[in-house]
């Protein structure tokens, strides 16, 4: 009786450790990358390649450690501020085009997990 509770645990204890940092934090990266794709972010941005904007593996590495990373992210998707290029002109940011804070939240959390 005991060696099944036992096993039981360290099974549980081996699948949480085998998650990405995606979904261990709850995040639906299926969801983030459909709704990135269907606001065009991904024109601009890739996982693990700049483009017109820095990588998401960038952004994460950025941000790592920082408490108000997901803030700043929002305020930044939602907001369209300015920000500069490579070649120094610049652009308005794109607003992401849902007010859901659930999908916007987990967009956020999936470009944090990269």
């Amino acid at each position: 009786m005991k060696s099944h509770i036992i096993a039981g645990m360290l099974l549980a204890v081996s699948a949480t450790v085998s998650m990405s940092p995606a979904s261990a934090a709850g995040i639906d990266a299926e969801a983030a990358k459909k709704l990135a794709k269907a606001n065009s972010c991904l024109n601009c941005h890739a996982v693990d390649k700049s483009k017109m904007g820095p990588s998401y593996k960038k952004i994460a590495a950025k941000y790592k450690g920082n408490a108000g990373a997901e803030g700043i992210l929002i305020k930044q998707i939602t907001t369209a501020p300015k920000f500069k290029l490579d070649d120094g002109t610049e652009a308005t940011h794109t607003v992401i085009g849902t007010k859901d804070q659930g999908e916007i939240k987990n967009l956020v959390g999936w470009i944090l997990s990269q």
